[in-house]
């Protein structure tokens, strides 16, 4: 047998094996626009194992089949567990799906929106509301300070996300 026969299989084998896209262990919250991109996705992970099957299934391109059950095992999962959550509080509170901007200490503004995990983007400005920097400014409001990564930090203002 040569190399490359065994190679390929050897390829073929480890994406059948595939590992599964971890899942938090947190409760998944989610904003109205998050529950969108998960029906997003979950739409996108059925047509590409739809694709996947009509093109084959796993006699034809193993990969790719492995990669569209484990997408789309992952978001009916993500989907099943999502938990819409709106704010509710007062208008100046930092609560899960609002704006917040925050001044450091150097004069410094930086704003984010705090958000489920799934919907985090930090490149964007949203952060999961796990994320040290959310769970150090969650339920404070206007006016309030926290410290946050050894520095002191104050929220001078909150949106609506």
């Amino acid at each position: 047998m040569s190399v490359a026969f065994t190679r390929e299989e050897d390829s073929e084998a480890a994406a059948v094996n595939l590992p599964d896209r971890p899942i938090s262990s947190h409760p998944n919250l989610v904003t109205a626009k998050g529950l969108a991109a998960l029906d997003a996705a979950l739409a996108e992970a059925r047509a590409a194992y739809a694709a996947a099957q009509s093109e084959g299934g796993v006699s034809a391109d193993r990969t790719a089949m492995a990669r569209a059950t484990r997408d789309l095992r992952y978001f009916q999962a993500r989907r099943a567990s999502a938990q819409l959550t709106e704010p509710q509080g007062p208008a100046d509170q930092v609560l899960f799906g609002r704006k917040v901007v925050l001044e450091r200490e150097d004069g410094r503004r930086q704003a984010f929106r705090i958000v489920g995990e799934d919907e985090a983007d930090p490149a964007l400005g949203a952060i999961s509301y796990i994320a040290p920097l959310a769970k150090a400014v969650l339920g404070k409001g206007v006016g309030d300070t926290a410290e946050v990564a050894g520095a002191e930090v104050e929220i001078v203002g909150v949106e609506p996300g």
